[in-house]
């Protein structure tokens, strides 16, 4: 089940291979994803002294909670959980020039919170307009089906 989606990335980078992740969270922290109270837009994965760490993540408050959370408990780094395998080659990509690693949906798989991520190149401006005309041409073409399939 996603609860949220990056959208953006799909549009300005280009995928070339995703990961799935667990991820560290507070309770409240959980309580809070579960209301589907984050955003994830902004958001990218660093190699800190041991570990990847998922940082610029927002959480916002959990509504049922009486406690005052500051700002930088929102957007802290949170500590992504993979094996040393799968942080070691992560860590070989995002040192390329123009690669980096970002998220691209949290879900929930058992009732474990879980992050795909993925190593991204950044798409040029033409390639996004590519992409964006693509897809139009794509609904328009799904739209014509349907309008043709109620009528014949």
């Amino acid at each position: 089940m996603i609860i949220l989606s990056n959208k953006k990335a799909f549009y300005d980078y280009q995928i070339l291979e995703t990961y799935k992740a667990g991820i560290k969270l507070f309770g409240y922290e959980a309580k809070s994803l579960r209301e589907g109270r984050g955003r994830l837009e902004g958001s990218f994965v660093v190699k800190l002294k041991n570990g990847l760490y998922l940082t610029n993540f927002q959480i916002q408050r959990y509504s049922k909670i009486s406690q005052k959370i500051e700002d930088s408990e929102i957007t802290r780094s949170r500590q992504l959980l993979l094996t040393k395998r799968e942080i070691s080659k992560i860590v070989s990509e995002i040192s390329q020039k123009g690669k980096s690693c970002v998220p691209l949906h949290l879900h929930l798989d058992h009732g474990l919170f879980k992050v795909e991520i993925a190593i991204v190149k950044g798409k040029k401006e033409y390639e996004r307009k590519q992409t964006a005309k693509e897809k139009q041409e794509k609904r328009d073409l799904e739209k014509a089906k349907k309008s043709v399939g109620t009528w014949g």
